[in-house]
């Protein structure tokens, strides 16, 4: 009969500890969970102070300062004040979204901030028994192709920040007693984001202005792979859920590509900017590319000084007085003749995913400028 009961029982709902919670995937992931109820306590851990982090009103709720510890997770002294909770009990899940996402850093950088942070949070999740430490990775550590690639493809990360995640997933999977699941991720996008998709749509907007076309380098089936960012964080939560009907420890560690149906490539995105902005969009020629390729520092200066002054005087006109995310600045490593194309079948097909969200549209770039507008950010 007890038995019974017990059986009957609701199930505690799980604690959650966010590593880089601020961040743009921590941030929706802890409002996912948060508004859905999922969780019996969320900790959301960030270098930077909520005031800082540029969150717009929907996220104040579930990124309150009662969540929220200030700390640097990559410091071994901060892990006790990290992970401790009342009562000597341990967080069931814990989600490291931290780590240095800006591209063309030094090596240090990631080595330190990325890979170091990994490491220190990863250990101790071990040491603490956490039933499930998801590590966030990205697509880039695949050997580009445009055939999309399946987790069990060659490996040549193309980027630093992707050599160190690869690192990073590598050294975790032989932590003794860390129950591992790692998500590599296509390039994420939505309401608010301050990566890739912002770069080409505040070039767009310069062009615009401008009354310029917007040339694009190298060739139009490159691809880009993307990921909606509501779909994303309902499959970091979806992984752990079916982690959690399996045996503790799988070996070897489940790692799955986290990708929309889109199979976006540069095309599409020229196509994108043309329908929002009636700019005038193409492709340079392979000769101007093939002396792009030799000279890539100087072609990334040389894009940089035509758009980052018109851009400031842009923000000047609409009266932005206050610094935003949002920057046509490209980072040399993103501007790579390197596919990103990613095959993510294995993820539904071992967990039952479905993404809501196949592809990119012209409706879903007005929804971010729209989110941009609502926080003062757009020109």
């Amino acid at each position: 009969m007890a038995s019974e009961q017990a059986a009957a029982a609701p199930r505690e709902k799980p604690s959650v500890l966010i590593i880089g919670g601020l961040g743009y995937t921590g941030r929706h992931l802890t409002k996912y969970i948060h508004d859905n109820d999922l969780a019996s306590q969320i900790r959301i851990v960030d270098k930077h102070l909520p005031e800082l982090a540029w969150l717009a009103p929907e996220f104040k709720d579930a990124c309150s300062r009662e969540r929220f510890i200030q700390a640097d997770a990559a410091q071994e002294k901060s892990l006790a004040r990290i992970f401790e909770r009342e009562g000597g009990k341990e967080f069931d899940y814990v989600f490291n979204c931290g780590g240095e996402t800006r591209f063309s850093q030094e090596e240090k950088v990631y080595e330190l901030r990325s890979y170091g942070l990994s490491m220190a949070v990863g250990r101790e999740a071990a040491k603490r028994k956490i039933k499930c430490f998801v590590e966030l990775s990205t697509g880039m550590v695949y050997k580009p192709d445009s055939v999309p690639r399946k987790e069990t493809d060659k490996l040549k990360p193309w980027s630093n920040l992707a050599k160190w995640k690869l690192r990073a997933e590598e050294d975790l999977a032989k932590v003794d007693g860390l129950n591992l699941i790692v998500f590599r991720m296509a390039h994420v996008y939505g309401p608010y984001t301050s990566k890739f998709l912002s770069t080409a749509l505040c070039m767009a907007r310069v062009y615009q202005s401008k009354g310029k076309d917007m040339r694009f380098l190298w060739k139009e089936d490159l691809k880009t792979n993307l990921v909606y960012i509501e779909d994303s964080t309902r499959a970091l939560w979806h992984g752990v859920e079916w982690y959690m009907k399996g045996p503790a420890g799988r070996r070897p560690v489940p790692t799955f590509n986290i990708v929309d149906h889109g199979n976006t490539a540069q095309k599409h995105t020229a196509q994108l900017m043309h329908e929002t902005f009636n700019i005038e969009t193409g492709f340079h020629g392979t000769l101007i590319s093939a002396f792009a390729r030799l000279n890539l520092d100087h072609v990334v200066d040389e894009v940089n000084d035509e758009t980052l002054d018109p851009w400031a005087e842009l923000q000047q006109e609409a009266g932005i007085s206050q610094s935003t995310p949002l920057t046509p600045y490209m980072e040399k490593e993103l501007l790579k003749d390197a596919d990103l194309s990613l095959d993510g079948s294995l993820f539904e097909r071992e967990t039952g995913f479905t993404y809501k969200h196949d592809k990119i549209t012209k409706e879903k770039v007005e929804q971010v400028i729209e989110s941009y507008k609502r926080m003062n950010w757009w020109p």
